[in-house]
């Protein structure tokens, strides 16, 4: 006959075991402890099959904050840090930069620091009825991100290529280049240059 339970909670989880990744060779006890770290505590830590915290205060600590989640605290509504895609890498930076893209809007600017904020929210715009034919996006003019839509604008478009030739007008030095002095021995090279 089986012993009797003792009174009191006496549960221990049944989870079937791990499969090796060594490809049937022999399993050494570190790594096998550390998959299982992932999914169940070692018996040693469990108490009548149950996980019970350590009576160490730092351990404790340290356990309580390994289960906080990551959040911006109550005064924004605990709200949580979103991981990071490539999309919305660049959509933020994007964000960051838009002083630069209208001529004709002007913002105030975020803060001197170039960091990516680590707690935001996306959002879709949704237009009211009433703006129907006035400001509403067409299906054609609506993209995934919004680098995607600021790239397909027509006036962002017009408005990029008039800057760069205007930087390029202004960079590039007047006259003949043949006769530009540059570098050392100047006056020699010039004069080489005119036979």
């Amino acid at each position: 006959m089986a012993e009797a339970a003792p009174i009191g909670l006496s549960w221990a989880p049944k989870l079937p075991s791990l499969p090796t990744t060594s490809g049937g060779k022999k399993d050494t006890g570190a790594s096998s402890s550390r998959a299982q770290g992932s999914l169940w505590k070692p018996a040693s830590e469990l108490v009548d099959g149950l996980f019970v915290p350590p009576r160490d205060p730092r351990k404790a600590n340290k356990l309580a904050r390994k289960n906080v989640k990551d959040t911006s605290g109550k005064g924004w509504f605990d709200m949580p840090a979103p991981t990071i895609t490539p999309e919305l890498k660049k959509d933020l930076e994007i964000l960051q930069l838009r002083h630069v893209m209208d001529p004709k809007r002007h913002f105030k600017r975020a803060g001197k620091s170039k960091a990516l904020p680590k707690y935001f929210q996306v959002g879709t715009v949704i237009e009211p009825a009433s703006e129907f034919f006035s400001s509403r996006l067409t299906k054609r003019e609506r993209k995934t991100t919004l680098v995607d839509e600021l790239l397909s604008d027509q006036h962002l478009k017009n408005y990029r290529m008039r800057k760069v030739r205007e930087i390029q007008e202004n960079r590039t030095p007047g006259g003949n280049q043949k006769w530009r002095n540059k570098g050392k021995k100047t006056l020699k090279r010039a004069k080489d240059r005119r036979k």
